[in-house]
């Protein structure tokens, strides 16, 4: 196997077609055939489960991604590293965020980031947990920021404590309330996020074997803080993702606490390009001002 045929292999599992990888590649269809179909014939087993809505992985090929995924990175790291020592600065990095982090974070990380590294190119994917995992290890983006809850063993690094926090509609807890207990949490009726979005609210009610009633149930955190403001039930969810909350919510900490862990995946920090180790470092420093600026 080559280094080019790597390089149809990952290009085919984004495309998601053996047609348009081609077209990204500037090969014929028939060089793109062959090249995987020598690749299974060396490997024994087929690498995509062809049908008419596209293609996707089979099990063998779900197997060996991962150490293909580093192959490519290894190379677009070593041109990155290459094109630094001729003093380029050039470079690409793809990055992948859930909401709340999409919300109060992106937007300063890209600009700041851009002030800085004028030449590197910076695409931001959203997503779930599970979609930025997935990202992660099928490598469309080189590195994501998720709760360590959710990374899947991956490489993490920690980068803030963010506290969850109940959001219920105003005047709905009695005037003396600081601070919500498991105790006030039950027989209330709910506004849940799906468990891919949520992971460490889904761990927090089972730790304290809430069984709960969800009216509601929502993908990102605005679309639930609005069904909180129109008295559709009470919202658990993680400090981040309160940007501008409406007037008609109040906010309560938990007690006892509760917080998610949010940091920075990657499918191995010994691949990561100079780009990628470059964004990493800038999101690690913006997170320790963000933090001290807003002590929870």
């Amino acid at each position: 196997m080559t280094l080019l045929s790597y390089e149809i292999f990952q290009t085919i599992l984004e495309q998601g077609s053996f047609a348009k990888a081609a077209q990204i590649l500037h090969l014929t269809p028939s060089a793109i055939s062959h090249s995987i179909s020598s690749m299974e014939e060396e490997i024994g087993f087929p690498l995509f489960i062809r049908s008419k809505n596209g293609v996707r992985l089979s099990s063998a090929g779900e197997e060996i991604n991962p150490y293909i995924q580093k192959i490519v990175a290894s190379e677009d790291a070593l041109k990155q590293a290459v094109a630094q020592m001729k003093g380029l600065g050039t470079g690409k990095v793809n990055i992948g965020c859930i909401n709340s982090v999409c919300l109060a974070w992106i937007p300063d990380i890209i600009r700041s980031f851009g002030e800085e590294h004028p030449q590197i190119t910076v695409e931001i994917y959203q997503g779930s947990y599970n979609d930025v995992v997935d990202w992660v290890r099928n490598g469309t983006i080189d590195l994501g920021i998720v709760s360590e809850a959710a990374s899947d063993g991956l490489p993490f690094t920690e980068l803030m404590e963010d506290d969850l926090v109940a959001v219920v509609p105003r005047g709905y807890m009695p005037e003396s309330t600081k601070s919500i207990t498991p105790e006030d949490l039950k027989d209330q009726p709910f506004v849940i996020q799906q468990d891919s979005c949520d992971i460490d609210i889904i761990r927090y009610l089972d730790e304290y074997n809430l069984q709960i009633r969800a009216n509601c149930h929502i993908l990102d955190d605005q679309s639930a803080i609005a069904m909180v403001e129109a008295q559709t039930g009470l919202l658990l969810m993680p400090r981040l993702g309160l940007i501008n909350p409406p007037r008609d919510v109040e906010i309560y900490p938990l007690y006892p606490r509760h917080y998610r862990k949010l940091g920075i995946i990657t499918l191995s920090d010994d691949f990561m390009s100079p780009a990628a180790n470059e964004m990493s470092e800038h999101i690690r420093k913006y997170v320790e001002n963000y933090a001290r600026e807003h002590k929870q």
